[in-house]
């Protein structure tokens, strides 16, 4: 009797189900199975991604010896030939110069010492600026194929910039009258700039479907990767420059529906931006205001002790949130360094403002990681997060390596990486429509995902 009724228990515990979480739980155990599971999980969205930081240094080099540029291997960057400059096609074709190149060019093998990892990082982004812009589809093309096969449905890019407003910024007079600038800004033409801009955005778009061979073939994975565009603000531009740049972008995002958003881009720390940063808000909240259709992502908070004095911690990402009235916060790494942190992280959560994490950036640009991130503290307030990359080229990482890091390093279940999964569509700047369709597939791609990763009995 008593054999039978253990046979009858162990029949009986064998037959019970192994859930997702306990078979996650055991796969954390063993980070490369780990990491097979999340590179078939569906992501949703990568929201925070910067084109020019999102290709890898590879296929610079490639599209440099295409453009018949050259090296400088004294300055480590991609230039305009001259006498005593080695040609890229000869840097493709020597692995001891390609490969010195690459980890200029990015984050591999850095080593900290008399170059912080700060200022590697963003010095790599001017260290390709003479390649073509015709590139810029194939590049896409990169990104979007990366993306798909990371599981994921949907990009938000930064990839247009507002410097070709820069020139009207001379019509400006004084800044104390935000109206007067704006008309002056119209009367010089930047109806014309916009729409220069939109042709831009539709080329470079045409140029990742030609890249991908969606128009023949439009139900690869590539192809099924929505992609929409963010325009960039250059913060570290005198503010006159900021104010056009500004006004372009929103005039953009309301009229073009490739174009999503607004962010701003460049270092944080940087003195125009420290200096200016106060000014740069208002300057958003009144574009926000004229064309409110304008979604706003901010860059704000990708900052930490010790890289500025103590008092500039106190107010970006709060002046982000109640001046530039961003709906979507890129980074926010000192929240807890802001004055009335706790008062502001509760506004962030009433009013729906999501974080844009980037577990790897902030580590690699600012040294901070694990229990210094504040990723616990916005989950534990409520704010709603999504996992984004920032630039997957310059740190040679993707999406599935952020979803592994928070898997390991915050202990993260399923369910919470399927929340965040979930928060990178609704959080998103698409239209309602659109969204709705997009969150409908992510939820079709989940069910398929539990379904043929059943836990074993």
């Amino acid at each position: 009797m008593r054999l039978l009724i253990l046979t009858i228990c162990a029949s009986a515990w064998a037959a019970s189900p192994v859930s997702i979480e306990q078979r996650f739980a055991q796969l954390k155990k063993n980070p490369p199975e780990l990491y097979q599971f999340l590179l078939r999980m569906p992501k949703g969205g990568d929201l925070h991604n910067h084109l020019s930081g999102a290709v890898y240094a590879e296929s610079y080099i490639a599209a440099a010896a295409e453009d018949g540029l050259c090296a400088d291997m004294n300055a480590l960057k991609i230039v305009v030939c001259a006498p005593g400059l080695i040609d890229a096609q000869r840097v493709a074709k020597d692995n001891t110069l390609r490969n010195t190149l690459i980890d200029a060019l990015s984050m591999r093998n850095f080593v900290p010492g008399r170059e912080s990892g700060h200022d590697h990082f963003f010095a790599t982004f001017g260290k390709f600026g003479p390649i073509k812009e015709e590139h810029r589809g194939e590049f896409l093309a990169e990104v979007v194929r990366r993306a798909a096969d990371q599981n994921e449905s949907y990009l938000e890019v930064m990839a247009i910039n507002g410097r070709a407003a820069d020139a009207l910024a001379a019509q400006i007079g004084e800044m104390k009258d935000y109206d007067a600038a704006k008309d002056a800004l119209l009367r010089a033409g930047l109806d014309k700039v916009v729409e220069a801009m939109r042709a831009r955005v539709a080329e470079m778009d045409r140029g990742r479907v030609r890249a991908l061979g969606c128009d023949t073939k439009p139900d690869t994975p590539a192809c099924r990767v929505v992609v929409r565009y963010l325009y960039e603000v250059i913060r570290e531009s005198p503010l006159k420059e900021i104010f056009a740049e500004v006004l372009a972008g929103c005039m953009l995002t309301a009229t073009d529906p490739l174009v999503v958003g607004i962010n701003f881009v460049a270092p944080e720390d940087g003195l125009v931006s420290m200096r200016d940063y106060h000014e740069q808000m208002r300057m958003v909240g009144y574009a926000k205001h004229l064309y409110p259709k304008a979604h706003v992502s901010l860059h704000a908070g990708e900052l930490a002790p010790g890289l500025i004095p103590p008092e500039g911690l106190r107010f970006h990402i709060r002046e982000a949130v109640e001046l530039g009235h961003a709906e979507r916060i890129g980074h926010g790494v000192d929240i807890l360094y802001e004055t009335g942190a706790a008062q502001l992280l509760e506004t962030m959560r009433d009013r729906h403002i999501m974080v844009e994490i980037n577990l790897s950036s902030n580590d690699l640009i600012l040294g901070v990681r694990g229990k210094d991130h504040p990723l616990p503290s916005y989950r534990k307030a409520g704010v709603p997060v999504a996992l984004a990359t920032d630039d997957e080229g310059v740190s040679r990482g993707h999406l599935t390596l952020e979803y592994v890091r928070a898997a390991l390093d915050y202990g993260l279940t399923y369910a919470e990486l399927k929340k965040m999964a979930r928060n990178s569509l609704e959080y998103s700047f698409l239209p309602e429509d659109e969204k709705a369709r997009a969150k409908a597939e992510l939820e079709r791609r989940f069910a398929e995902f539990e379904k043929l990763d059943k836990p074993r009995q």
